[in-house]
């Protein structure tokens, strides 16, 4: 008996019609905004080898990847992210290319989502990857391409910038192992002070433990960084924060009042894989963010080839549902005209077809035996035009 012949697999839906508009108009949206900055599209393979996704930073965890086999027995992945594939080609096939690389992306990737997060397995992303340059010029420019990534459909955002160095700082000072740092982290991201507090009372009451007690809390605007300067007395860290302050200033310039700049000293996801700069962005109206990215310095070096790069992916299923939600849904254009070839008319009727869409028209041809089920077709799908084609006077209207 079957049981799941008329539905989609957990995660994944159908889309429809002006869905896929709205999906077609993001895409090309975004990947016309980063063409115009110089970025080169790129595809990855949808199948990866799991030892792409299986290197020191491990951040995909094996219970989130959908995996199966090739005919030699060897472990294949659903592609879960497509900033390591572009790591792999690059460190390959772009090894000798002409730095810096500017590669952009829109693409489907597949995560096994717990069920009760809510979210897509199948998630499509645009992107750009910005490789090959530690200047402090790089990051603004992917951050000024994030703002005009979110300010291209029109409604209110935020963007949120961070840095991983503040954190790092302060968890390498404390004395525990990988598990309880990363333990810590997960506390600090979920902003959850509680748990957070009575976990780092464990390690004691130290200027580290109090500073990392804090963190989460460190997020607003520029005020941010006199707090974390008074909380933190450490010339590393105080390094990191002059930097950012600038870094959000210029993004607050970038921004022109569109949007709304923070800054989130608490912004601590992928410890493994960011090495400096963290940016998310939001739409009003989505609870998690629609960008999400920052400068990852060290994953390419996993492949072979040490280059520095940055950049972010975009959610467009989120900025999917935030449209739909707001009711902005694209009017689905019909045909303009349906033409009814007579018997015996039939290529006679095709040309005639061709004809009128060379012409600018969207034309259908008519399926049906007589000419008023034509016409009932027509006046069904609001189709204003009907052409009959026949052997006698050639064409009739």
């Amino acid at each position: 008996m079957k049981n799941y012949d008329l539905i989609t697999p957990e995660g994944t839906k159908d889309l429809l019609f002006a869905e896929c508009i709205i999906r077609r108009n993001i895409e090309n949206t975004l990947l016309d905004l980063f063409k115009k900055r110089g970025y080169s599209e790129m595809i990855t393979p949808g199948v990866e080898f799991f030892d792409v996704f299986n290197q020191k930073t491990r951040y995909f965890s094996q219970e989130t990847l959908y995996k199966l086999t090739d005919g030699k027995g060897r472990l294949l992945v659903m592609r879960p992210d497509s900033t390591m594939p572009i790591a792999r080609v690059v460190a390959t096939r772009l090894r000798d290319a002409v730095l810096p690389l500017k590669l952009c992306y829109n693409q489907t990737v597949y995560r096994n989502e717990s069920a009760l997060k809510g979210r897509s397995d199948e998630l499509v992303q645009a992107g750009i990857e910005l490789i090959g340059s530690q200047m402090k010029m790089a990051d603004l420019e992917v951050i000024s391409t994030a703002v005009d990534s979110l300010s291209a459909f029109g409604m209110e955002f935020s963007l949120e910038i961070g840095h991983i160095g503040v954190f790092r700082s302060l968890v390498d000072k404390l004395e525990a192992d990988d598990k309880d740092k990363d333990h810590i982290r997960k506390l600090i991201q979920s902003k959850n002070f509680p748990a957070l507090n009575d976990f780092l009372d464990a390690f004691g009451n130290t200027p580290v433990t109090a500073a990392l007690k804090k963190l989460p809390a460190l997020f607003g605007g520029e005020e941010v960084f006199d707090k974390a300067e008074e909380l933190i007395p450490d010339e590393n860290v105080k390094h990191i924060l002059d930097e950012l302050r600038e870094i959000y200033r210029n993004a607050a310039e970038l921004c022109n009042g569109e949007g709304n700049i923070t800054v989130d000293l608490g912004l601590v996801n992928k410890t493994d894989y960011y090495t400096g700069l963290i940016i998310k962005g939001y739409l009003k109206g989505h609870g998690d963010e629609v960008i999400s990215g920052g400068r990852y310095d060290k994953l390419i070096a996993e492949f072979g080839y040490d280059i520095p790069a940055v950049g972010f992916a975009v959610n467009i299923n989120a900025i999917s549902k935030v449209i739909e939600r707001n009711g902005i849904l694209p009017a689905v254009r019909g045909a303009d005209v349906i033409v009814y070839a007579e018997e015996g008319c039939e290529v006679e009727a095709l040309k005639k077809a061709k004809e009128l869409r060379e012409q600018g028209m969207i034309v259908e041809n008519a399926l049906f035996d007589d000419i008023e089920s034509v016409r009932e077709y027509a006046k069904d799908k609001k189709i204003a035009r009907v052409v009959v084609v026949d052997g006698e006077s050639g064409e009739e209207e």
